[in-house]
């Protein structure tokens, strides 16, 4: 089964409400088995348009990606993120075809 994954990217405008989204963002993804694959760092924007921080978090699978959104603990969250400043959030499930030169 391919695992699920949210790709997120955000410029962080109020770093208070940030904090307190990371603080209740916390209690979602460990009721989820998240997993931080990728949590800012420096980036090389290669085409099209960009943010200041990009997060991917894994998951075991697409259903447990979205029920993890979907989720009070994930909804009470968003409200700091929406008072936060911008952001992006695609959830999407992995691939466990053929790989190139496979």
């Amino acid at each position: 089964m391919a695992k699920g994954y949210w790709v997120a990217r955000v410029d962080v405008e109020d770093q208070e409400a940030y904090a307190r989204y990371r603080t209740l963002n916390a209690i979602a993804f460990a009721k989820f088995g998240a997993k931080f694959l990728v949590r800012g760092g420096e980036y090389k924007l290669a085409r099209g348009e960009g943010r200041k921080h990009n997060v991917v978090i894994e998951f075991k699978d697409e259903a447990t990606a979205r029920a993890c959104y979907e989720s009070p603990e994930y909804q009470e969250a968003t409200r700091h993120l929406a008072q936060a400043g911008k952001s992006d959030l695609v959830i999407i499930g992995g691939y466990d075809g053929p790989q190139p030169g496979a």
